[in-house]
């Protein structure tokens, strides 16, 4: 079974890859948070930054582009390929109301013939990258997925990435499994499961009821506790010295980058606010750590949790 670190907007950028993949690895590719390509696919500078192979040296690094246009998405394409990219991956899954409302992410669900015509032009492009979808499966229902299905059963996707809620569900309303479980019976695409995989026990309890899958992506899960890739196969847990060196050289790396510790301290909390849970904290010493603004403040709270009984497995923090 291949394991994905799905891609997280403001968290897992080429900083906390290499990292992760340095300390921990157990991870069989990373997805790069979306990339919006310009007018004929031109991307900014932070996005070349972070795709740079230079940045990415050793990693399996799949970039992910979000557009309607297929323009953008084909000069995009390209360009990536120029860089010796392979593989591309369609966003249609990001539910963030400023993305839906331009009809990108889960918003292009919206409009299938629109995105029938988007993937009947780029896969007659003959792009040099193999072109994967991660996708959920409608806006507001999941009896919009069928007629979803069969459009994406029309093209050779390299790989159909479900992420089993509509976009209504956001992140907050609980997966539907059932849907899941009708579209591995229903296509023939290779698939791969996303959704609120947690644990090593979480990771063997899929790859048992559906062993025809291509792999399994995970997202907060991973963040939360960054050794459950090599757990999953069969390794050992995170032990404290791994995790303080994780978070020391995120810190120290955000610092430099940022020229700021306070702004260094805001990645950071995004980074605890799933990574806590791996720790027995019944002093509350997360609730400090959210709370501070001083890089002094900072360091005291990080001190005492690196002094708490670590769990075995990161409790749920959804």
């Amino acid at each position: 079974m291949r394991y994905d670190l799905a891609p997280l907007e403001g968290i897992t950028g080429p900083l906390y890859r290499r990292t992760h993949h340095q300390i921990f690895g157990g991870a069989d590719r990373y997805y790069t948070p979306f990339l919006s390509p310009g007018e004929g696919g031109t991307l900014n500078k932070r996005e070349l930054r972070d795709i740079a192979p230079e940045e990415n040296q050793g990693l399996p690094l799949v970039p992910q582009l979000l557009t309607r246009r297929s323009g953008d998405f084909i000069g995009a394409a390209r360009r990536l390929g120029e860089m010796g990219y392979r593989h591309i991956n369609l966003n249609l899954g990001c539910p963030s109301g400023t993305v839906t409302a331009k009809g990108k992410g889960s918003g292009f669900l919206a409009h299938p013939q629109e995105l029938d015509h988007f993937l009947e032009t780029i896969f007659s492009a003959a792009l040099p990258v193999k072109i994967s979808v991660k996708s959920r499966l409608g806006m507001t229902s999941e009896d919009e997925f069928p007629p979803i299905l069969a459009i994406f059963e029309k093209y050779p996707l390299e790989e159909l990435i479900l992420h089993p809620r509509v976009r209504q569900d956001l992140y907050r309303k609980p997966v539907r499994p059932h849907a899941f479980r009708w579209t591995a019976e229903h296509t023939s695409l290779p698939l791969c499961y996303n959704g609120d995989l947690v644990t090593a026990a979480d990771c063997a309890r899929m790859e048992q009821e559906y062993p025809m899958l291509r792999g399994l992506m995970l997202g907060r899960g991973a963040i939360a506790d960054p050794a459950v890739f090599r757990k999953a196969k069969g390794g050992k847990a995170a032990r404290r010295e791994e995790l303080r060196l994780f978070h020391d050289t995120l810190y120290q790396g955000y610092c430099q980058a940022f020229q700021s510790p306070k702004n260094a301290i805001c990645r950071m909390k995004d980074i605890w606010r799933c990574m806590i849970y791996l720790f027995e904290d019944e002093q509350g010493l997360g609730k400090k750590l959210r709370k501070a603004t001083e890089p002094a403040d900072y360091q005291w709270a990080v001190e005492g949790i690196f002094r708490l009984p670590l769990r075995e497995d990161a409790k749920e923090p959804w």
